[in-house]
């Protein structure tokens, strides 16, 4: 009995070890591909970025269309923006049943609001307009950096991602109770994307942080950006549930999201922010940063002017060499742009800071004395202009300084090692070590760091000697079963308690081998246990799928004698040469490759077994489906680039121009006559517009012409 005892134990330990070690496999691949997917996103943004350093207009149209396409979006002043999101000229008839709000908001609104989106039900758009109008009021009052103190309430709440998934913040409010005077929250970015239900958590948020402004708090992610949106579903949510005013709405969220607080810190010991740190973050700097000009940290970008060796800053769209000349050309009445004195040198920073004050300050004292308008007419001040003029003595800081602080903060991640390099696995921000948490710590007298950004198994870890805390709070985030959700509360003696949830109920009737992700062996043959898995290994064949090209060519290199066969080690080497998502790929081989009897793999007809899986019912060419499979999601976000207006439309002349700046990116020449000739031999239905589907077209017909 005991020698059975002992093979029984030994036989269970082993069991477990493997279904945690496939676990792993699963999350990697997840994971990896997860990041190789924002890697992208700021591959493409470099991309284009690119096409605005050289790329020169030849024409009217075209400096329009550039306009249009990279500047105008930053570029809404607060007249402009408050008339085109007017929501008082937006009735709401007497058919709707909807729940309606009045400001001030009160709670009872919130629970309206809660029982709403339960049922399905959609806010009209003056009732969402009026809440963005609103709720930036609010934020463009509050400071870079928010602070919560554990006195006025029994405890802080730090709720990570939640990622349009609204189940998730429903169960949160139910385990631990709604938003109130003695129940504070702080909720730590990325509300929005890939979820299908991001809108309605931006509205419960933002309902509560109107009505409970001490007690709720929100922090910006890397996905509270505009450009990421395109890539990630929320711009496509807000269109399709908001076909009429979906413009105006987004428009407006964009700007709210420029004004969410950057980090959160309680009783100035617990510092709480999206991403992470750097070896160069400053709190300090951080505090006085105008966060509300970075409406996308992914444009943080300077252009030089030509013909001069200084850089050229871009703030709201428009440059200080344009700015110039369009004081040049202003009309009479408009206030005079006298020719300033000579600037001091800019290697002294508190006298160039000094000038450009006096400067500043006759300026608006000369242009209020000609259209005779007093100091009380003037725009109310924010925090951060505030700040800002009250520190003009002080340090002053490049643009692309003030980026790459907002930057690191949103998109880095910790790492075991010490130091700080880096994050080329995301494409953003860095990683940083244990010794960079703890000189953050010992300078501003910090006890640990809490961010989120990260989807963790049991929806917290704790890493760098317990001073680093994330905390993500989507559950199921890859497939149902995959993670659990957490919050954490904060008491005032600052110790962590957990809770832990998944918002599935599917999730919950899953054993534990389905919640591993992997069933057992069975007659030496390993079979797929639940969706979760069956999910990885299906993104993973198309990622393989997708470089079928580049794969057949790192396969001839180990095969020499042009057999057609390669060995399973090499065929291990070659993937992830050609893939670098860093995967334990000699583990994961049973589960892409078909058992061989001399170990030899034939690598041509695995790669047509691939093909096989992924060929479409339209029978398209392998060559031209692997190419799409490769390109869809960047040629999806490019489409949306173009266009400007959500309507899921590009108009002849957009295509046109576009075409223009690729063609002159890669250096290939195309007459106008061409390109309209391919404009209208993709339009199907003759609408005189080219949808999406219709994109994808032209984009096959340039591969086929190759």
């Amino acid at each position: 009995a005991f020698k059975a005892a002992v093979l029984i134990q030994q036989w269970y330990r082993r069991y477990v070890a493997r279904l945690e070690m496939r676990r792993r496999c699963t999350w990697r691949i997840f994971q990896s591909i997860e990041y190789a997917c924002e890697q992208d996103q700021i591959k493409l943004h470099n991309f284009f970025s690119y096409l605005m350093d050289h790329f020169t207009p030849s024409s009217s149209k075209e400096r329009d269309f550039i306009s249009r396409m990279f500047v105008s979006g930053e570029s809404f002043k607060e007249a402009e923006l408050e008339k085109y999101c007017d929501y008082e000229s937006i009735e709401v008839p007497d058919s709707y049943t909807g729940p309606h709000l009045s400001f001030p908001l009160l709670p009872d609104h919130a629970t309206a609001l809660l029982e709403a989106f339960k049922q399905k039900q959609q806010l009209h758009a003056r009732y969402v307009l009026n809440l963005l109008h609103e709720t930036r009021k609010h934020l463009k009052q509050l400071p870079n950096i928010s602070h919560v103190s554990t006195c006025y309430s029994e405890e802080v709440t730090v709720c990570g991602d939640l990622h349009g998934q609204l189940d998730d913040l429903f169960l949160i409010f139910h385990k631990n109770g709604l938003p109130s005077p003695s129940k504070s929250y702080v909720f730590n970015g990325d509300f929005v994307d890939r979820g299908k239900q991001s809108l309605e958590i931006l509205i419960v948020l933002f309902t509560f942080l109107l009505i409970y402004p001490k007690e709720v708090h929100l922090n910006r992610g890397n996905h509270e950006d505009h450009m990421v949106n395109l890539r990630y579903g929320f711009t496509k949510e807000v269109m399709q549930k908001y076909k009429v005013h979906g413009k105006k709405i987004l428009k407006m969220i964009q700007n709210v999201f420029c004004w969410l607080p950057l980090a959160t810190l309680i009783d100035q010991k617990v510092l709480i922010l999206h991403g992470g740190i750097s070896d160069t973050t400053d709190l300090d700097m951080l505090e006085k940063i105008q966060r509300h000009k970075f409406i996308s940290v992914l444009r943080g970008k300077k252009r030089k002017e030509p013909n001069r060796n200084v850089e050229v800053e871009e703030v709201n769209g428009e440059s200080n060499a344009e700015a110039e000349v369009a004081g040049k050309e202003a009309a009479p009445g408009v206030c005079p742009q006298p020719r300033p004195a000579q600037a001091p040198s800019m290697a002294n920073r508190q006298e160039f800071s000094r000038w450009v004050r006096q400067t500043v300050q006759e300026q608006i004292e000369r242009c209020r004395r000609l259209v005779d308008v007093s100091e009380s007419e003037s725009e109310e001040l924010t925090y951060s202009s505030t700040v800002s003029l009250a520190d003009l003595d002080g340090p002053c800081w490049t643009r692309q300084e003030e980026c790459k602080q907002i930057l690191d903060i949103l998109w880095s991640d910790p790492m075991p090692q010490e130091g700080c390099r880096a994050n080329t696995v995301r494409g953003g921000g860095c990683y940083f070590g244990p010794d960079v948490t703890g000189k953050i710590l010992e300078k501003h007298n910090l006890q640990f760091l809490i961010r989120s950004h990260e989807c963790k198994q049991d929806g917290y870890e704790f890493c760098h000697k317990r001073k680093v805390l994330t905390i993500f709070s989507a559950s199921n985030y890859y497939e149902i079963g995959s993670n659990r959700g957490a919050y954490v509360k904060l008491g005032p003696d600052l110790v962590p308690h957990f809770v832990q949830y998944q918002a599935n109920k599917t999730a919950h009737m899953l054993t534990m081998t389905q919640r591993q992700g992997f069933a057992g062996q069975t007659s030496n043959r390993e079979t797929l246990g639940t969706s979760e898995k069956e999910s990885a290994f299906r993104a993973l064949r198309e990622k393989l799928f997708a470089h079928t090209s580049a794969l057949i060519n790192a396969f001839k290199a180990y095969d020499k004698d042009n057999t057609g066969r390669i060995t399973l080690s090499s065929w291990a080497t070659a993937v992830e040469s050609v893939l670098h998502l860093g995967l334990p790929w000699r583990m994961l081989r049973p589960q892409l490759v078909r058992s061989t009897a001399d170990g030899m793999l034939e690598y041509r007809s695995w790669l047509d077994d691939l093909a096989m899986e992924q060929r479409s019912q339209e029978h398209i060419q392998s060559s031209l489906l692997e190419v799409i499979y490769r390109n869809r999601s960047n040629l999806e976000t490019i489409f949306r680039i173009i266009d400007r207006d959500h309507s899921g439309l590009i108009s002849f002349e957009e295509f046109h121009q576009t075409w223009k700046l690729f063609s002159s990116h890669m250096k290939v020449e195309v007459t106008d006559d061409g390109i309209s000739d391919l404009v209208r031999s993709i339009d199907f239905n003759k609408d005189g517009n080219i949808d999406f589907n219709e994109f994808l077209e032209a984009f096959r017909l340039v591969r086929q012409a190759e």
